[in-house]
């Protein structure tokens, strides 16, 4: 499964359907969840808590998909290294 991950953490991921989920915290999750009009990304038909799937359209600004994945990055390395 192609994934980014630091500090012990996955922050992005693909599915077997090539779609894009990237982790953030909670609060984070729910705020994005309403702004992009997505949900929780699902991979081999298991929800992965703590993941939004990145809506297609979401692919037409690679700047701003960029921002995303590194506040993600940013999340993760929050965390206590594993």
């Amino acid at each position: 499964m192609p994934h980014t991950s630091s500090n012990g953490y996955m922050f992005s991921l693909l599915n077997k359907n090539g779609e894009l989920g990237i982790r953030f915290s909670k609060k984070v999750q729910e705020k994005y969840i309403q702004e992009w009009d997505s949900g929780l990304f699902k991979s081999y038909n298991s929800v992965m808590h703590g993941y939004v799937l990145v809506p297609d359209h979401m692919f037409e600004d690679l700047d701003k998909l960029a921002k995303y994945l590194s506040q993600s990055y940013d999340y993760v390395m929050s965390l206590d290294p594993k």
